[in-house]
């Protein structure tokens, strides 16, 4: 009976002991699993906060001083800007209620238009006053002078930024005749006009890029030292995608500024590569802007060319709130912008078009069903501020979407339309803070990004 005492006092004493073990590391990392998530709760906003700020600085070079952070309330108004080009100013933005300057984090604020428009507003003047670009040169009797020199008429149509970014640098106060000086090299091929060239066209294009980089590698040693890293080239059509498929170097190191900027495709890396903005240019203002009444919920209009805008007709063709329409409209296209609170941007052969662009202009609130889409100015604009972006999945549920969205909010975005429309305009004189400038300046931020130079065994494959 002892034996069996002593038994059962061991085995309860067993089975404490194992309590007790198996009780003191489940605690702790319980109380470790607690700390972690507050450490999560209070620090997430400091790191999301200050993402923007970090990529900005990340490609300052070591000369150029940092922006300030105690800026004075007097000294950004942001109303009467200098203008970079020299001479005259203009009205850029006006600041939208319960926005304080100075304050931490202010660019998260989602009634902003800018990120962070302090920072924004002191790199654009250290951009004007020391950003400098050298161009290859060509002369007019050059066999392929209508590809490689600007054009002598105004861009129009589907693909005029390539052509307007081009015309306007070459005329701009940013180029330098001294490669030494030059913080980008521009290679001046024209992709859209590269497409109708005679003996080139489409199928030669590729072939053309390949012999131009080696051509200028072997003429000038400028490409050979970074490998092209402190190349780019500018582009709206999509064939540009595919251009570089023989010259590797261009598509992996050189910036690219294209309106195909898709996160999806392999030869676009964000951050390294550009978002051009595709805009038809328009001259002056609609007739009727501010006074135009906007009584439909949504509007599309276009060619039925993606499995993204059949789903979209499928399921809307007949709504009588939203408008989409194929093929010829029977009622002019601006009065429908003008006509409608949201207009459809909705990918088709690529993630780009210029509906953005013509909703803007149109005082319209875009709304941006093309995943991937790496947006123009993303890293300067905040778009949740000025338009809504909806995934192809929630197709079928975009009138609840935007039927959600209150009269103050929509007033909201609608007022952000109207401060942001200016940056996708294109002028032959170019006026400050406009798509060419905006453009510069996303290349100013790359000027100083750091990239591999690849073997020069790559092009020869």
């Amino acid at each position: 009976m002892a034996d069996s005492s002593l038994i059962f006092h061991y085995f309860s004493h067993q089975r404490s002991l194992f309590k007790t073990f198996f009780f003191i590391p489940t605690t702790l990392a319980l109380i470790t699993t607690l700390f972690i998530l507050f450490n999560i709760s209070t620090t997430s906003h400091f790191f999301f906060t200050h993402h923007q700020q970090q990529f900005t600085r990340f490609v300052y070079p070591k000369h150029s001083p940092s922006p300030p952070h105690n800026v004075s309330n007097d000294t950004h108004l942001f109303l009467d800007l200098p203008r970079g080009g020299g001479g005259g100013s203009v009205s850029v933005s006006q600041r939208s209620v319960g926005y304080h300057l100075g304050s931490p984090g202010n660019y998260m604020n989602n009634k902003e238009v800018f990120h962070d428009r302090d920072i924004f507003l002191e790199d654009y003047k250290q951009m004007n006053r020391s950003f400098r670009i050298y161009v290859y040169p060509h002369k007019r009797n050059d066999p392929f002078a209508s590809v490689l020199l600007p054009v002598n008429f105004e861009p129009g149509g589907n693909y005029a930024s390539e052509s307007y970014f081009k015309r306007v640098l070459m005329k701009s106060h940013f180029i330098t005749k001294d490669p030494n000086k030059a913080d980008l090299f521009f290679l001046p091929f024209s992709i859209a006009r590269l497409r109708h060239e005679p003996g080139i066209g489409a199928e030669g294009i590729k072939d053309f890029i390949q012999h131009y980089i080696l051509n200028i590698s072997r003429k000038y040693s400028y490409w050979n030292r970074t490998g092209g890293a402190d190349h780019f080239y500018v582009a709206c059509h999509s064939i540009g995608r595919s251009a570089m498929d023989k010259a590797w170097t261009v598509k992996f190191n050189a910036i690219q500024v294209v309106c195909s900027s898709s996160y999806f495709l392999s030869g676009y890396i964000s951050h390294k590569d550009a978002s051009l903005p595709q805009i038809w240019p328009r001259q002056k203002d609609p007739p009727n802007l501010a006074s135009s009444k906007r009584k439909k919920l949504a509007f599309f209009a276009g060619s039925i060319n993606s499995p993204v805008r059949e789903k979209l007709i499928q399921y809307w063709r007949n709504d009588s709130e939203i408008y989409a329409h194929f093929g010829r409209l029977t009622t002019p296209y601006a009065d429908e912008l003008l006509g409608s609170k949201f207009c459809l941007h909705v990918k088709g052969f690529e993630v780009n078009t210029a509906r953005i662009a013509d909703s803007l202009y149109y005082g319209c609130v875009p709304v941006i069903i093309a995943n991937h889409y790496d947006l123009p100015f993303a890293d300067v604009l905040n778009w949740k501020s000025f338009s809504i972006v909806v995934a192809t999945l929630d197709i079928p549920l975009l009138k609840k979407i935007l039927k959600e969205i209150n009269s103050d909010k929509y007033l909201l975005l609608q007022s952000n339309v109207m401060k942001v429309r200016k940056h996708f305009q294109w002028h032959l004189l170019p006026v400050d803070y406009d798509a060419f400038y905006m453009v510069m300046y996303e290349l100013w931020l790359r000027r100083s990004s750091l990239r591999v130079q690849l073997s020069s065994s790559i092009d020869s494959h």
